[in-house]
């Protein structure tokens, strides 16, 4: 019997677990990356034993951390990245250096020879980039200050890594074992990374754009893919040449094509990559944990796990107050930076291999960085659902966030500062009633300061957040928030705990309509309802109907539509009863229609005006009827 492929027989498993692990973790309410780090588990070296090549796997998947970065460089343009310069290179080496140092005290401490204290500190100060974007995207965090200053440091702890390699090979030699470099060697390699990156930004700015344009013309979706993938893997491909980061290589091609025409081209076209092989990492993470090192040595284990995650938690948390992160954001921010990252892995590879320290040493930190990137999902969870939850539960006499300072007095809050949001708003200030916006991004929140808003940077399904911007003297509350799950903890939130307010809410769909009536929320609109009127009036009058009877003809439309959906309300939990009555509905309006139609047609025959019309056909006359033939050509 033939044997299948390798490539074919290890795709099946990495799908199989994946499929079988996430779905179960997600439903557990303990996150996807959990899902892919206990599948990793189940079918590594260590758990069933289906899969043995772990590093060629790891080292394959790192890619979709890579493409991940791409696309958060997309998001930023270079203005927003040069306004970033202070948090990247100020909180980012402060953090760095903060967690190197209390650890390297630690290891002192421990004993340990100061070449494995400061390899050991610095690999271990890293964090996880995957698991800290991802989590923060989830949480819809990555816009805020501690995601603003979580990105910040991430992305300098990426240029960190770079030094921290380069000064391996040289403890190694101070060692007696390894080789050393010559200072023209240092120059010689410096220019190298000066040179690559400088081709990386020139050529963004004066190749990239008209070689998509010239791709883009061929009008073949599938090579313009290709072309996107190129992109990545040619840069990731440059920076490995000169021994730096894949991840910042495509973050820096991200950020020089943040203006272009093919931005969100680019990010379709990548997402199913990044995501795909974001999950292999995971896989390929827990995989990698070597549960023999932990076995003959738990205590030494735990005591690396413990002591570097309490060290690091304490250093970064300190350093959330020093640089003013809201106190509500500070547990997940030091929880995401805290564990071990990626380039943790490769530091201490390379200095096992450089003599620095000896392999059973590097074994014992990798396996400690691996735990922790496995616990830290596992805590985070436990921080939503206990830390953060006391959070939501506080008064306003609890110490607020600084960008909320003082209690608000407006009489209407709105939740959402989007195109829905701004038109509400506007008509509001026109009429010069004073609103409380809440908004979760920093584009939105300065156009709504520069047209003379009142505006808080935050999540409005916060309670906490609710309290200070004056919800419980507010009288309206306008949910307009793009999200319906948001929409709906906002409507929630404001029901129990605020229910003198009166709701206005958007939806999305009637879905949405309906379980904000089950909220009790009943000034309901539906977001595209009136827009889609509008269009329908417009193709009425192109048809051939005058503006008149394209406005009777909408408004009855409306009226019937609205009354459906509260005769439909009751039974929408009820799929069968719901579909017969959304039936029943649609067939009358439609034979009501018909037979205006048709009496019309009779009217318009003898030269009859139709009743409720009038207007424009009473003054054409006979010139009715020819219309209504041109109509009824056009009608199906």
């Amino acid at each position: 019997m033939e044997h299948a492929p390798t490539w074919l027989t290890y795709g099946f498993l990495y799908l199989t677990a994946a499929v079988l692990a996430v779905p179960i973790a997600k439903a557990l309410g303990l996150g996807a990356i959990i899902g892919y780090l206990a599948a990793g588990i189940a079918i590594g070296p260590w758990g069933l034993g289906l899969v043995s090549n772990v590093q060629d796997i790891l080292h394959f998947a790192e890619f979709g951390v890579v493409l991940m970065l791409f696309l958060v460089g997309l998001e930023l343009q270079p203005s927003r990245l040069w306004a970033l310069r202070r948090p990247i290179f100020g909180t980012g080496t402060a953090q760095v250096l903060g967690c190197a140092a209390v650890l390297f005290a630690l290891g002192a401490l421990a004993g340990l020879p100061w070449r494995v204290s400061l390899v050991g500190a610095l690999g271990l100060a890293l964090s996880s980039t995957a698991i800290a974007l991802q989590s923060l995207t989830e949480r819809n965090l990555l816009r805020t200050q501690s995601g603003q200053a979580g990105f910040s440091i991430l992305l300098f702890q990426d240029v960190a890594a770079i030094p921290i390699l380069a000064m391996l090979p040289v403890l190694g030699a101070a060692a007696g074992e390894g080789a050393g470099h010559t200072p023209g060697d240092v120059v010689l390699e410096a220019l190298k990374i000066v040179g690559v990156i400088a081709a990386i930004i020139l050529g963004g700015r004066l190749l990239l754009r008209p070689v998509l344009r010239w791709i883009a013309k061929s009008n073949t979706p599938e090579i313009f893919t290709a072309a996107a993938l190129l992109l990545v893997v040619g840069i990731a491909y440059l920076m490995v040449l000169v021994g730096l980061s894949m991840a910042l290589g495509a973050f820096l091609a991200g950020v020089l094509l943040a203006d272009s025409e093919y931005r969100r081209e680019l990010e379709a076209d990548i997402e199913p990559f990044k995501g795909l092989l974001l999950g292999l990492f995971f896989i390929a993470v827990g995989m990698s944990i070597d549960f023999g090192v932990i076995l003959r040595s738990p205590g030494l284990m735990a005591a690396i796990l413990v002591g570097f995650l309490a060290a690091k938690a304490i250093a970064i948390y300190t350093l959330a107050k020093i640089v003013n992160i809201p106190y509500q954001e500070r547990p997940v921010f030091t929880l995401l930076l805290a564990q071990g990252g990626e380039f943790a892995f490769v530091v201490f590879q390379a200095a096992a291999g450089a003599s620095v320290f000896p392999a059973e040493t590097a074994s014992l930190l990798i396996g400690a960085v691996a735990l922790s990137m496995l616990v830290s999902p596992l805590l985070l969870v436990v921080l939503d659902r206990v830390l953060l939850r006391r959070y939501a539960q506080l008064k306003t006499a609890t110490p607020q966030a600084e960008e909320i300072s003082e209690p608000q007095e407006a009489p209407i809050i709105i939740a959402g500062f989007g195109r829905y949001g701004q038109i509400v708003s506007r008509v509001l200030l026109a009429q010069g009633i004073p609103t409380t916006v809440l908004d979760h991004s920093v584009e939105m929140l300065e156009v709504a300061r520069i047209f003379g808003y009142r505006v808080f940077y935050g999540d409005a399904t916060r309670l906490d957040l609710l309290r200070i911007a004056g919800a419980e003297h507010a009288r309206i509350l306008v949910v307009a928030v793009d999200d319906a799950e948001q929409s709906l903890q906002i409507a929630k939130l404001a029901r129990e705990h605020f229910p003198h307010l009166q709701v206005v809410a958007r939806a999305r769909d009637i879905t949405h309509w309906n379980k904000l009536r089950d909220l009790g929320v009943t000034r309901v609109q539906r977001e595209l309802f009136e827009s889609s009127l509008q269009s329908a009036h417009t193709v009425l009058e192109l048809m051939g109907l005058s503006p008149t009877e394209a406005t009777t003809f909408t408004d009855r439309f409306r009226t019937h539509n609205i009354a459906l959906a509260d005769r439909m309300y009751p039974h929408h939990k009820d799929q069968a009863k719901y579909i017969a009555v959304a039936r029943e509905g649609r067939n009358q309006l439609a034979e009501q229609m018909a037979k205006e139609r048709q009496e019309r047609d009779v009217l318009d025959a003898v030269g009859m005006a139709y009743p409720g019309y009038g207007g424009e056909e009473d003054a054409e006359g006979a010139g009715g009827a020819d219309r209504t033939q041109d109509l009824d050509k056009n009608r199906p």
